[in-house]
């Protein structure tokens, strides 16, 4: 699935739904932070009657102590107010980054169980956009939430005690609500389009920049950086453009908004005087009218930043939403089995691909055609053929990275789309063409799987690798940190630590995907030596086109376009059979006529 970038009706809808439903979840914390709001709420609408007070019974009545008593009395409630005002924050931004954590650690764990046609399909940079950008645009709407309830409290207060005060200054006041209400409405409507297009675009921006950080090899080796800088210098302006529309819908409709609760004060002041003049309204009254009236201003004001806030927040929650709601098509089945029990005497590892028939995608051209392939327990298989024949295949549709179009697929006798797929995979150990290391330590890379693993068990899994001589000469032997993806190591020294991983991992079944391509063909021998400790005894599948390797197997399929076209020894089909000949010329005659390194297998 490729994930959409076109806004529709159901976008809001499904943001909201997503921010609705985490919200629930977190209903006594918001609970909370509106009980403060209302604490805080009277401390900021009880001052302006304790001011009102002051004035009439202690400067107009000329009360020395009344005077002190309700100063003192306005002092307690700015400190009421103050109070409650941290607390309020404090909670509202607890919740908040609750909801950004809770989010973030769903969608994480959901995007680590999609298929991998999902990852194909979708670009790094897009996905971290959502896991990033957009959850932070969550969070910024939720620590709202609490705010904005008690400043609507703070509102209603204000206009009953002014309507008690005044009606008639009340409607001069207040008048513009509607009309505010009116604009709100537009507003959000008006802002939806570019807060989605921002969201969208900011994501693109995000891959250029994942992308060219990620190839920086590829692009210094071909000269490429003014390209990847007009790429992105593109991707810029259009995030430059949406976020330019969206100020626009801003300046629209934001001075308005602001402007509508001045007029009402002006009124009132034009008003409220008159009637103080006549004496039909104390003068204390008309003070605390006219502080309320400012005290809403800010309300007000607020209720334009946060409809554009909901409105970006409803954008990246729809995001959001659109990755949790896609069903993996890789997963357990209900009733999924356990894989057989091994021990010496059943050591387990037997592979059967029966009748296999598999594309990448509906409607593609079939990858595997009645593939048909036998390992036994123990038992080493090469498989060799051109680029695109299937090799590569068979070690995605062992461990059930794709799922099979039809026959089926089984280890120890079981389809592998019944088993459980932590134990499927944990019982097939890859080491794939291209080798991916972590920004960690030697050590942390190779216990990978099994992160209980002792000091003992690296190192072990490290010399059947051939790895430990080379890991001791490092300036902080096995806590020597690799760097990112591992490029401070060789090409060779990455592969063994790849395959120190899988070793440790003790599969049922180990699959070496071309796993001698990255080593200088000079120090093949070494890793060689390493390999063939490691395929002793254990089942084995090697994805090969370097005749070295592929005699280390104990027997040789030949792929060819999508079906076994052969099979037997190294030396037998080297003896009698054409193409095998023809294959591994192919692969040899490459780099010479290439860059001096082996071609990428594809297959």
């Amino acid at each position: 699935m490729v994930l959409s970038s076109v806004d529709d009706s159901r976008s809001s809808r499904d943001g909201w739904k997503l921010i609705g439903e985490t919200m629930r979840a977190q209903w006594k914390g918001i609970t909370a932070g509106v009980v403060v709001g209302i604490l805080w709420t009277v401390g900021k609408v009880a001052a302006p009657l304790l001011v009102r007070t002051a004035i009439d019974k202690g400067i107009v009545a000329d009360d020395g102590q009344a005077l002190l008593f309700w100063s003192l009395a306005i002092a307690g409630a700015g400190v009421i107010a103050a109070t409650f005002t941290g607390l309020r924050r404090y909670i509202a931004f607890r919740e908040s980054r609750w909801t950004e954590l809770v989010l973030r650690d769903r969608l994480f764990a959901h995007l680590q169980r999609l298929h991998f046609a999902f990852h194909d399909e979708n670009q790094t940079g897009e996905l971290m956009s959502r896991a990033n950008t957009d959850l932070q645009q969550v969070q910024q709407f939720v620590v709202l939430v609490p705010l904005t309830i008690s400043n609507a409290l703070t509102v209603a207060s204000v206009a009953v005690i002014l309507a008690i005060i005044d009606p008639v200054l009340t409607v001069l006041a207040l008048g513009g609500l509607p009309f505010l209400n009116w604009m709100g409405k537009r507003f959000s409507s008006r802002l939806h389009v570019p807060a989605m297009a921002i969201q969208r675009e900011s994501a693109e921006l995000a891959s250029v920049v994942e992308e060219s950080v990620s190839g920086i090899r590829v692009v210094k080796g071909f000269g490429a950086e003014q390209g990847q800088t007009d790429r992105l210098r593109h991707e810029a302006d259009d995030v430059y453009r949406e976020s330019m529309a969206a100020a626009r819908v801003r300046a629209t409709y934001l001075p308005a908004m602001e402007l509508l609760p001045n007029i009402g004060l002006v009124a009132v002041l034009g008003y409220g005087g008159h009637q103080v003049l006549d004496g039909s309204l104390s003068l204390g009254s008309f003070v605390a009218f006219n502080v309320y009236v400012v005290l809403l201003i800010w309300p007000l004001r607020m209720l334009g930043m946060i409809i554009a806030q909901a409105q970006r927040s409803a954008a990246s929650a729809q995001r959001v939403h659109e990755i949790l709601v896609t069903d993996p098509d890789i997963a357990d089945r209900r009733d999924a089995l356990s894989l057989p029990p091994r021990d010496r005497d059943h050591p387990g590892g037997e592979v059967r691909f029966e009748g296999v028939d598999f594309g990448y995608g509906v409607g593609a051209m079939p990858v595997l055609t009645g593939f048909e392939l036998r390992v036994a327990p123990g038992e080493s298989v090469a498989l060799v053929g051109a680029t695109g024949s299937g090799k590569s295949t068979v070690a995605h549709l062992l461990p059930r990275f794709y799922d099979v179009d039809a026959g089926r697929v089984c280890l120890d006798g079981v389809d592998v789309r019944d088993i459980k797929l932590v134990e499927l995979r944990r019982a097939v150990g890859i080491v794939f063409e291209e080798t991916f290391l972590f920004h960690d330590t030697v050590a942390a890379n190779i216990a990978f799987a099994d992160g209980d693993a002792d000091q003992d068990q690296i190192e072990r899994a490290a010399r059947l690798a051939g790895a430990h001589e080379f890991i001791c000469d490092l300036p902080e032997g096995y806590a020597t940190l690799v760097g990112e993806r591992g490029f401070s190591l060789s090409g060779g020294q990455r592969q063994r630590l790849a395959i120190a991983r899988a070793i440790l991992a003790d599969p049922r079944v180990l699959i070496l995907d071309d796993a001698t391509s990255a080593v200088d063909p000079t120090k093949e021998h070494e890793i060689r030596g390493a390999l063939a400790e490691v395929m002793a005894g254990r089942s084995t599948i090697v994805i090969a086109h370097r005749p070295a390797t592929v005699a280390l197997a104990d027997r040789v399929v030949l792929v060819d376009e999508g079906r076994v076209a052969a099979e037997g020894t190294h030396e037998a089909l080297l003896a009698g059979n054409a193409r095998y000949r023809e294959v591994l010329a192919s692969a040899e005659v490459g780099p010479e006529a290439d860059d001096g390194r082996e071609p990428a297998d594809v297959g």
